[in-house]
C-alpha cells in the first residue's frame, strides 16, 4: 500500500512531521500513517491529521527502539511507502540510516523543505550545506524516498475534532542487534535549549565568567534559557558543551534570540537562522551578526545589558 509514513522519538515532534506530512499525503494522493511505540496518544494522532496509526509493541527491558529497524524495513517491503519522514533526533537519524541502508534506498538527511510536483510526480527536499550558506535541493529517485527533518522545523499538527482513523498493530517485535549492558545518562547542567522559547546567548564579549550572571538575569526575566557560542563551551568551558549553537552544536528556533556580544560568524548564525526575532548588541558595528538580526544595538553590552534589564523589571512592575 503506498503511503506517506512518519515516525519521531516523541509523540510532540510526530505531530511535527504530520505537520510536514499532510499537504503531501494530499497531493500525492496517499494515506498518511503514523508510528507509534506505545498504547496512549492514538486518538490525539488521529486528530492531529494521520488516516492510520501503526502501534508498535513495547520493547524488552534495555532494548533500545533502535531495535525496530528490522521491523520497519520489513514493513516498507511488504507495503512499499512513496515516503518514509524521520524525527531529526540522534538517535532517529541512526534508525533512518539504517533502515535506508536495509531497503538499499537513499536518505536526505536534515531536510528542512518539501515539496510534490504534480507534473514529474517528484519529492524535491531541501536542506542546508556550506554552513547554512546554501540551500540543496535533492530529488528522490529510488522507493522509498526518505528524509529525516529536524526538531522544531515545522509546527505541530493542530487537532481537528471528529476526526476517525483506522488503528493497526504490528505483529512483530523489535529484534535485539545488540544488547545494552549499561546506562549511564551523561548529566546535564541545563534544560534543553532547542525547546526553548527565548535564549540569551553569549559570545566572545564576556570577558570573564562571573559576567555570565548578567545573560542568567536577562534570562530569567524573559522566561528563556542561556546559551552560548562554541568558543564559550569547548574553548574556556564556562558553559556546558549542550548549551553552544552553531553548526557543530545545537539548531534553536526560540521566538526571541537576544545575542550578547556574539561576531557572528556563519558557524554560529547557521543555528539561529529560524529565530522568529533576532536581537544583537556589539560595539563594533561591522559584525556580521548585525546582517541575521532584526534589531541591533552598537554598544557595550555592560552598559546596554544592565539597561535593558532595569526597563523590563520597570515595565514588569507598571
Amino acid at each position: 500500500m503506498p503511503g506517506l509514513w512518519v515516525w519521531a522519538e516523541t509523540i510532540e515532534k510526530t505531530l511535527e512531521l504530520l505537520s510536514a506530512g499532510a499537504g503531501l499525503a494530499a497531493r500525492m494522493g496517499c494515506p498518511l500513517v503514523a508510528w507509534h511505540c506505545g498504547e496512549g496518544d492514538r486518538q490525539r494522532l488521529i486528530a492531529a491529521g494521520a488516516d492510520e496509526v501503526w502501534t508498535l509493541q513495547g520493547l524488552e527491558p534495555g532494548q533500545p527502539v533502535e531495535s525496530f529497524v528490522p521491523l520497519l524495513a520489513d514493513e516498507a517491503r511488504l507495503h512499499d511507502p512513496d515516503l518514509i519522514l524521520l524525527g531529526g533526533s540522534p538517535r532517529f537519524k541512526e534508525i533512518a540510516a539504517r533502515a535506508a541502508s536495509r531497503l538499499d534506498t537513499g536518505l536526505c538527511s536534515d531536510c528542512i523543505g518539501l515539496s510534490w510536483e504534480d507534473g514529474t510526480r517528484q519529492l524535491k527536499m531541501e536542506r542546508m550545506v556550506y554552513g547554512g550558506a546554501g540551500v540543496q535541493t535533492v530529488v528522490g529517485r529510488s522507493r522509498p524516498v526518505m528524509a529525516t527533518v529536524p526538531p522544531r522545523t515545522f509546527e505541530p499538527a493542530a487537532a481537528v475534532e471528529g476526526r476517525s482513523g483506522a488503528v493497526r498493530e504490528l505483529a512483530g517485535r523489535g529484534l535485539p542487534g545488540v544488547e545494552v549492558l549499561e546506562r549511564r545518562p551523561r548529566p546535564k547542567e541545563t534544560a534543553d535549549i532547542t525547546e526553548a522559547r527565548v535564549i540569551v546567548c553569549v559570545g566572545r564579549g564576556i570577558e570573564k565568567p562571573e559576567d555570565l550572571a548578567l545573560a542568567r538575569e536577562l534570562a530569567d526575566l524573559l522566561g528563556g534559557q542561556v546559551a552560548c557560542t562554541r568558543p564559550i563551551a569547548e574553548e574556556l568551558d564556562w558553559l556546558p558543551e549542550e548549551t553552544y549553537i552553531g553548526l557543530s552544536g545545537k539548531r534553536v528556533k526560540p521566538e526571541l534570540y537576544i545575542g550578547m556580544g556574539i561576531s557572528g560568524q556563519i558557524q554560529h548564525t547557521t543555528g539561529i537562522r529560524d529565530s522568529k526575532v533576532i536581537v544583537a548588541v556589539n560595539r563594533d558595528e561591522s559584525a556580521p551578526i548585525f546582517e541575521a538580526s532584526d534589531y541591533g544595538v552598537v554598544g557595550d553590552l555592560y552598559q546596554v545589558i544592565p539597561l535593558l534589564i532595569e526597563e523590563i523589571k520597570a515595565v514588569s512592575k507598571g
